[in-house]
Protein backbone atom coordinates (compact mmCIF):
# COMPACT_ATOMS: atom_id res chain seq x y z
CA UNK A 1 0.00 0.00 0.00
CA UNK A 2 1.28 3.34 -1.21
CA UNK A 3 -1.40 5.60 -0.34
CA UNK A 4 -3.51 4.96 2.63
CA UNK A 5 -5.34 7.27 5.58
CA UNK A 6 -3.09 7.44 9.01
CA UNK A 7 -6.06 6.99 11.75
CA UNK A 8 -5.00 8.14 14.84
CA UNK A 9 -7.04 6.70 18.43
CA UNK A 10 -5.07 6.64 21.77
CA UNK A 11 -8.14 5.24 23.98
CA UNK A 12 -6.07 2.00 25.38
CA UNK A 13 -9.96 0.88 26.70
CA UNK A 14 -11.05 0.45 23.32
CA UNK A 15 -10.05 -2.94 21.20
CA UNK A 16 -8.34 -2.57 18.09
CA UNK A 17 -10.62 -4.41 16.59
CA UNK A 18 -13.02 -1.69 17.77
CA UNK A 19 -10.56 1.35 15.94
CA UNK A 20 -10.05 -0.85 13.02
CA UNK A 21 -13.58 -1.06 12.33
CA UNK A 22 -14.16 2.90 13.14
CA UNK A 23 -11.12 3.46 10.71
CA UNK A 24 -12.64 1.41 8.05
CA UNK A 25 -16.26 2.56 8.55
CA UNK A 26 -14.58 6.31 7.84
CA UNK A 27 -12.38 5.73 5.28
CA UNK A 28 -15.46 4.03 3.60
CA UNK A 29 -17.62 7.14 3.79
CA UNK A 30 -14.71 9.56 2.94
CA UNK A 31 -13.26 7.57 -0.33
CA UNK A 32 -16.30 5.41 -1.44
CA UNK A 33 -13.98 2.40 -1.22
CA UNK A 34 -13.56 -0.03 1.23
CA UNK A 35 -10.14 -0.70 2.89
CA UNK A 36 -8.60 -4.13 2.44
CA UNK A 37 -4.99 -3.37 4.53
CA UNK A 38 -4.19 -2.22 7.86
CA UNK A 39 -1.02 -1.54 9.35
CA UNK A 40 -0.60 -1.40 13.05
CA UNK A 41 2.71 -0.99 15.39
CA UNK A 42 3.53 -4.69 16.13
CA UNK A 43 3.50 -3.55 19.87
CA UNK A 44 -0.36 -3.13 20.02
CA UNK A 45 -1.36 -6.17 18.14
CA UNK A 46 -3.74 -8.14 20.58
CA UNK A 47 -3.63 -12.22 20.48
CA UNK A 48 -6.45 -12.78 18.80
CA UNK A 49 -5.95 -10.88 15.74
CA UNK A 50 -2.02 -11.58 15.90
CA UNK A 51 -3.09 -15.32 15.42
CA UNK A 52 -5.17 -14.56 12.24
CA UNK A 53 -3.61 -11.50 10.89
CA UNK A 54 -7.17 -11.16 9.59
CA UNK A 55 -10.08 -9.18 10.61
CA UNK A 56 -12.92 -9.18 8.09
CA UNK A 57 -12.14 -8.98 4.64
CA UNK A 58 -9.38 -6.69 6.61
CA UNK A 59 -5.48 -8.06 6.43
CA UNK A 60 -4.04 -6.66 9.42
CA UNK A 61 -0.09 -6.51 8.72
CA UNK A 62 2.47 -4.94 11.53
CA UNK A 63 4.76 -2.52 10.58
CA UNK A 64 7.35 -0.76 12.91
CA UNK A 65 7.49 2.44 11.56
CA UNK A 66 3.88 3.11 12.40
CA UNK A 67 3.54 4.89 15.84
CA UNK A 68 2.04 3.71 18.60
CA UNK A 69 -1.85 4.29 18.58
CA UNK A 70 -2.01 4.99 14.63
CA UNK A 71 -3.30 2.98 12.09
CA UNK A 72 -2.76 3.18 8.75
CA UNK A 73 -5.32 1.96 6.44
CA UNK A 74 -5.94 1.83 2.95
CA UNK A 75 -6.31 -0.41 -0.20
CA UNK A 76 -3.50 -2.54 -0.98
CA UNK A 77 -3.25 -2.87 -4.73
CA UNK A 78 -1.09 -5.17 -6.46
CA UNK A 79 1.50 -2.66 -8.62
CA UNK A 80 0.23 -1.73 -12.06
CA UNK A 81 2.86 -1.64 -15.25
CA UNK A 82 2.55 1.29 -16.81
CA UNK A 83 2.58 2.19 -20.63
CA UNK A 84 5.78 4.18 -21.37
Amino acid sequence: MNIGMLWFDNDSKTPLEEKIRKAADYYRQKYGRSPNLCMVNPAILEKGLADSNQKGKILIRPMRSIMPGHLWIGIDEPPSLGSD
